[in-house]
């Protein structure tokens, strides 16, 4: 009977991550239809609507803890509101329906649809405020970097890491006047940057992949994207530490009422996101990790990624969908 119920177990879990793939997939598709078009609300109004219909037909008892907003700025998926048919496990749900709603609404690359799942109580209730970040690939001891010592100690202690020399190393920046003292010490030491308009989910998840020429991720974008990716870095492996940075008594009052007490607290990887946790993302323009929604005669491809922290599976789902208007 154990033995039973143990498989039970983990296929019931394999079929919720590829549900949730499912959810990502028809956020991509239904805001893929506004990439280009200049309507940065319509694309994410599109994405939410979908998301929230795909997740209110499957058996979980959801709560959004990280989402677009609170109870009164719905028809946002809020934080508190409750989604699932509530018949099956009590989780934890992080999502961003469209990961670079500017990027979307101007065509440019790296724009996706995301979630994190993970049980109850184990996702970081991170309020809407900005986050100090750091985070590199997997491969390396625990302690690499840190994010108070200084760019220069990082880059070089990263560098020592994998056997270069500091110029071989390019680190991930959001490009915000408020990074040009990190921009220029980073690049003191010898090292590229890679500037990004949005999108820092996809600048962290990028540190794990070679390909993508990123080792290592710095600086301050939001809190519930640094949840989210610390979500997936817990499934694909890497460190990540965040700092919450709050620029108003307004979101510190939010924030406190979240729970956070402790505003100078470095959280690690593992107290952002704890638990079994299950990532899921799809492409909404073509990127770094994913590609986007093409468009094909009789129907759409849409390309995925869902991965899973207990497991460390990482599956890359490629789908043609026959017909596109199913998911308007």
């Amino acid at each position: 009977m154990g033995k039973e119920m143990s498989e039970k177990s983990i296929s019931l879990n394999r079929m919720l991550a590829l549900e949730m793939g499912r959810v990502t997939e028809r956020a991509a598709v239904c805001s893929a239809v506004w990439v280009g078009r200049g309507d940065e609300k319509s694309a994410d109004q599109a994405a939410v609507d979908a998301m929230r219909k795909e997740l209110n037909v499957i058996d979980i008892d959801g709560t959004v803890v990280i989402g677009e907003g609170e109870r009164d700025e719905a028809p946002m998926l809020y934080i508190g509101e409750q989604v699932g048919t509530g018949k099956g496990p009590k989780v934890d749900i992080a999502l961003d329906p469209l990961e670079g709603t500017t990027l979307t609404a101007k065509a440019m690359p790296n724009a996706m649809t995301v979630l994190a799942i993970a049980s109850g109580g184990t996702l970081l209730h991170a309020p809407d405020c900005y986050m100090d970040k750091i985070a590199i690939g997997g491969g390396y001891p625990a302690g690499i970097v840190d994010l108070d010592a200084t760019p220069a100690e990082n880059i070089k202690a990263l560098a020592k890491a994998k056997g270069v020399q500091p110029n071989e190393i390019t680190a991930c920046i959001l490009d915000r006047p408020r990074h040009a003292d990190l921009i220029r010490a980073v690049r003191e030491t010898g090292a590229r940057v890679t500037l990004i308009t949005d999108g820092d989910i996809a600048g962290v998840i990028a540190t794990t992949d070679p390909e993508t020429g990123v080792d290592i991720y710095m600086g301050v974008g939001g809190a519930p994207e640094g949840v989210l990716a610390s979500a997936a870095l817990r499934c694909i492996g890497g460190q990540m530490q965040g700092r919450l940075v709050t620029a108003s008594e307004e979101q510190k009052a939010r924030a406190a009422k979240m729970g956070v007490k402790d505003f100078n607290k470095k959280f690690e990887m593992q107290e952002m996101a704890s638990g079994d946790v299950i990532f899921a993302a799809t492409g909404v323009t073509d990127g770094w990790l994913l590609d986007g929604i093409h468009y094909e005669r009789g129907g759409v491809t849409t390309d995925t990624i869902v991965m899973r922290s207990a497991t460390g599976t990482v599956r890359r789902l490629k789908s043609f969908h026959a017909s596109a208007s199913k998911f308007r």
